[in-house]
């Protein structure tokens, strides 16, 4: 567009030199040709500013990117993971490989304040019955900004806890699987219907309280609250729960967490039943090169039934270091204590090295070692040691 206003912009110039030279034309002639010459200018530049207008943006994903033209994006990610371990007794193998997620995101923005994202994962490759694969929709939710500082949401959501649950693409964390700790005490990946409010305040700090279905653990003595999960999947919503988080991120490279959740009835109506609370704290430190980050997990379960199966306290934390030799390649060590209860020592504990190499920001290629250990009271045929593999994507 600049090309064709080069010839005129010229135009104008010589004009205006000419008259200077051969001073022959009156001063109303030179007005007249001047004020001709700048109104062409003037459509010539409208004409390109409308054009420029009429090219439509691209609109990328809050979540992790994605693709897509004007309002309507897509977005994803997906590992494969190759495992080789064998349990502490022998009796137990695991030499597998598994497409372990394939995730496609769907989102819209309906205009400037209100937007719609989603998440449907397929996980082990094959769903139906019989197969090893399921199909899941892990969000779908509307969210719509008050102002500036404070939107709400509605549908289905991740909760607001810990670090992988809300950001768990391969290539944002280390090692080939999500820690142990995140998954069988949170339980991560956790995801519920409900109501949500989240806010920021110009400090650093930020907030959200959700109101969603709660837990629904069964009355069979396990205590089970990764099985508790109800998906959103005909929920029952006897008993709902209440989640709060409250963050801090003032400090450049520095993130501090505390989530807390209240259920007055963990089993939705069942006479063993009890209230049930989470806490979980945590903080991370990215300094150049090095990441250093913390978490601690608490369930207490009330209830005579829990506490007498010794399920009333589930608890676990681990520490992890990474640090970027290169920008692409990143070596970590990782320990990780857990315990989801049961009588005497149920303690498990696991020891996690390895690297990332990132072919660039949005691939990453994984290995690493874990070794685990597990509780006198536990079956050795829980723990397991060896290696892993990986290779994960984000779009």
């Amino acid at each position: 567009m600049m090309r064709n206003l080069i010839p005129t912009v010229a135009s104008v110039m010589v004009l205006m030199l000419t008259s200077i030279a051969n001073g022959a034309e009156s001063t109303e002639q030179k007005l007249k040709k001047l004020e001709t010459e700048m109104q062409e200018l003037r459509e010539q530049i409208s004409a390109t500013a409308d054009k420029v207008e009429a090219v439509p943006t691209t609109s990328l994903s809050t979540h992790t990117g994605g693709l897509g033209n004007g309002r309507t994006h897509i977005s994803g990610y997906g590992e494969l993971h190759y495992n080789n371990l064998e349990s502490d007794d022998g009796s137990k193998t695991k030499n597998e490989i598994d497409f372990h997620r394939f995730v496609l995101e769907f989102g819209h923005e309906f205009n400037e304040t209100t937007r719609f994202f989603s998440e449907m994962e397929l996980e082990h490759s094959i769903a139906g019955d019989g197969k090893k694969g399921e199909i899941e929709l892990e969000q779908a939710y509307i969210q719509h900004d008050f102002n500036k500082n404070l939107s709400g949401s509605a549908g289905v959501m991740l909760i607001p806890v810990g670090f992988i649950n809300e950001t768990h693409e391969p290539p944002a964390f280390y090692g080939v699987e999500r820690n142990p700790v995140e998954k069988n005490i949170i339980p991560a990946t956790w995801w519920v219907g409900g109501v949500a409010l989240s806010g920021k305040k110009n400090n650093g700090f930020s907030y959200d309280l959700m109101v969603h279905e709660g837990l629904k653990i069964k009355d069979d003595g396990k205590f089970n609250i990764r099985g508790a999960r109800q998906k959103t999947a005909k929920a029952s919503a006897k008993d709902f729960a209440v989640t709060g988080r409250v963050k801090y991120t003032g400090i450049s490279g520095v993130e501090l967490g505390l989530t807390a959740q209240y259920q007055s009835d963990y089993m939705q109506g069942a006479v063993n039943g009890g209230s049930a609370n989470l806490v979980e704290t945590h903080v991370a430190v990215n300094k150049g090169p090095l990441s250093v980050k913390a978490l601690y997990a608490n369930w207490s379960l009330d209830g005579d039934a829990a506490a007498a199966s010794n399920k009333d306290k589930q608890d676990g934390a681990y520490i992890e270091a990474g640090y970027k030799i290169t920008p692409k390649v990143g070596v970590f060590a990782r320990h990780s204590v857990w315990d989801n209860g049961g009588i005497g020592n149920t303690k498990m504990k696991q020891t996690d090295v390895g690297v990332n190499y990132w072919l660039n920001k949005h691939v990453v290629f994984k290995t690493d070692i874990q070794s685990q250990s597990a509780g006198n009271d536990l079956s050795q045929s829980k723990a397991f040691d060896g290696f892993n593999l990986g290779v994960g994507y984000q779009f």
